[in-house]
């Protein structure tokens, strides 16, 4: 897979997709990464996430260092950033210990209910 769908659906959204994958034995097109709560999307997706996203995009893998010099910020705040990234399943690890970002597309898919947020 080489699209990474970054997005919101509902916990019931997310169990009948994981069930239809299962009974069909076909996975989805892209991987995704999907937050019940927007809030947690947000806190994830910071702005100086998000230009680690972009500065990794299509480079190979990276050493938090060069992550760092890339995004012009201090190295340890970096580490922090890329391992929550990381964690996250937005970015990979290499046997080496560089990072890497194995998506060549990231599509940022939320949606917000007009009546839910009323």
């Amino acid at each position: 897979m080489d699209t990474l769908i970054i997005g919101n659906q509902s916990e019931q959204e997310i169990k009948e997709r994981v069930i239809r994958a299962w009974k069909t034995g076909k996975a989805e097109r892209a991987a995704r990464l999907d937050f019940v709560n927007l809030d947690d999307a947000w806190k994830l997706l910071s702005d100086k996430r998000r230009q680690i996203m972009h500065a990794m995009a299509g480079t190979g893998p990276l050493s938090i260092r060069e992550i760092a010099r890339r995004v012009g910020r201090d190295v340890r705040a970096v580490h922090s950033d890329v391992q929550l990234l990381h964690h996250a399943g937005v970015i990979d690890k290499t046997e080496d210990g560089r990072m890497v970002l194995p998506y060549k597309t990231i599509r940022f898919d939320f949606k917000l209910d007009a009546q839910k947020a009323a």
